[in-house]
């Protein structure tokens, strides 16, 4: 792959990348402060008066560029492998993932409540024209033989990280014994940590009359982007220093998420002018709907970002080999691109990156007991926005979740088909505090999926057993002095 520019690009782009999509809890009333991430309306039908996530973090993935192969997570690691795809074919990457620290619920009383929190969020996603690729190559000629058909190449990657500071507010807006309406609106401050986007186009070629197949490039189009806070990274400086440096260098933004959601009990509560009545929180029917991360994050170009063009007369694939084969950095790669090139410019100025917004319907259905069938549609709306802007994508689609839940244990098992047109079977667990989950049980049960897939681990401490008080009352605004549970 170090021998030539054009396939190392198109297979590096492929391949690039690294609370949301906690799939288990979507729609559930248990769900409490990891709720906020999928409906604002959420914090506020909930029967604890408040809940601490002291810590989250999720991660998905789908690629068909690599697989690894003779691995799962309960095989031993020193037999697995990974191989580049040598198929003829596009290759695509989508990648996210997000860490919630501290993220916090209460409930001001039964029909208002708030949450906040911090999260640090990253999305990726790629795409290349259809290439084939074989790992026995030695320079771009040989890989160009291979592709004269998938000529013109391209190739596309984008990527934004940041870390956010949101609040929520959520309160009933219409209440009687058989319905309700909750609303709510999250707030968030943003500060772009890391962003970048890169794309080639144009990528043409000609063979060179000879015994051995040789190739002229008539043309490429090349342009890459990234961050200015990276260009204060120095080492000769201390780490602490660095960090420091990277985040208040960054730029900052906001984003909104809307929701509402609307109840049904069959029959009517029991006890509805009862503030203390356990069954005012049930349901039969949940009915959700929401706009999520409504906004965009703001980087500042890097001096090292290039806009390339116009390759110079009798540029050959045997120049890209020489130029790349060894350049050391991105100041080696920029000053081996301007020789290739007679168009070289240095954006200015900043560039903005969509984050991923979409529309998402939750339907949640309670059955029997504590058995539950959630349903849940996610429609991106950041496309809406063209080719021409750069925006992030969310690979959720269609996901049925059934699952048997109480306030301390939990058993579930989605079931997604995602925007990738990947079907997985995932499943999860609640015990106490830890909610503990995969979106892929391939990751157990197959030794080549774990380049597609990922998973979930978030632990929640909610208040303890109630108090009782008299004549068999249980009273809500006591419990909010109680330990927590563990």
């Amino acid at each position: 792959m170090r021998y030539h520019l054009l396939p190392a690009l198109c297979c590096m782009i492929s391949i690039a990348g690294a609370g949301q999509n906690y799939h288990a809890v979507n729609g559930s009333s248990y769900a409490g402060s990891l709720g906020t991430g999928n409906n604002p309306a959420s914090i506020v039908n909930t029967p604890w008066p408040w809940d601490l996530t002291l810590f989250g973090v999720q991660g998905k993935a789908v690629t068909n560029a690599i697989t690894v192969r003779n691995y799962s997570l309960i095989s031993p690691p020193g037999s697995a492998r990974y191989q580049i795809s040598n198929r003829n074919e596009p290759r695509n990457a989508n990648a996210n993932y997000n860490i919630n620290l501290l993220n916090a619920r209460y409930s001001i009383n039964r029909t208002n409540a708030v949450a906040a929190g911090v999260n640090i969020r990253g999305y990726t996603r790629a795409k290349t024209s259809r290439f084939a690729y074989m790992d026995t190559l030695h320079n771009m000629d040989q890989w160009l033989v291979m592709n004269q058909n998938n000529l013109p190449l391209s190739a596309d990657v984008f990527s934004s990280h940041w870390i956010e500071v949101y609040g929520s507010y959520a309160r009933t807006i219409l209440d009687n014994p058989s319905n309700r309406l909750n609303a709510g609106i999250t707030v968030r401050v943003t500060r772009g940590l890391a962003g970048g986007y890169g794309s080639l186009r144009n990528g043409t070629v000609s063979m060179i009359p000879g015994p051995d197949p040789k190739f002229s490039i008539n043309g490429v189009d090349a342009f890459y982007a990234y961050s200015s806070n990276f260009d204060k990274w120095d080492n000769d400086r201390t780490r602490y220093t660095n960090i420091r440096n990277f985040v208040t260098s960054a730029r900052s933004g906001i984003s909104v998420d809307l929701g509402a959601e609307y109840l049904i009990k069959e029959g009517g509560i029991a006890d509805f002018n009862n503030p203390m009545d356990e069954e005012y929180w049930d349901y039969t029917w949940k009915i959700g709907f929401s706009v999520l991360d409504l906004g965009f994050n703001q980087y500042q170009y890097s001096r090292n970002s290039r806009l390339l063009s116009n390759l110079r007369p009798g540029i050959e694939a045997t120049d890209f080999d020489q130029k790349f084969g060894s350049v050391e950095g991105i100041r080696g790669f920029n000053d081996s691109a301007a020789s290739l090139f007679t168009n070289v410019r240095v954006p200015s100025g900043y560039f903005n990156v969509i984050n991923p917004t979409r529309a998402v319907l939750n339907v949640d259905r309670f059955i029997t007991h504590a058995l539950y069938v959630n349903g849940e549609i996610s429609l991106n709306l950041s496309p809406i926005a063209g080719d021409q802007r750069i925006y992030m994508k969310e690979l959720n689609f269609i996901t049925v979740t059934p699952r048997w839940e109480t306030r301390k244990f939990g058993f579930y098992l989605p079931m997604q088909y995602n925007t990738e047109k990947k079907f997985w079977v995932g499943a999860a667990v609640k015990a106490g505090p830890v909610l503990l989950g995969l979106h892929n049980l391939g990751y157990i049960f197959s030794k080549n999926q774990l380049q597609n897939g990922g998973g979930y681990l978030a632990v929640v401490i909610k208040p303890g057993k109630k108090k009782e008080v008299s004549k068999g009352r249980k009273d809500r605004s006591m419990r909010q002095y109680e330990c927590p549970a563990f």
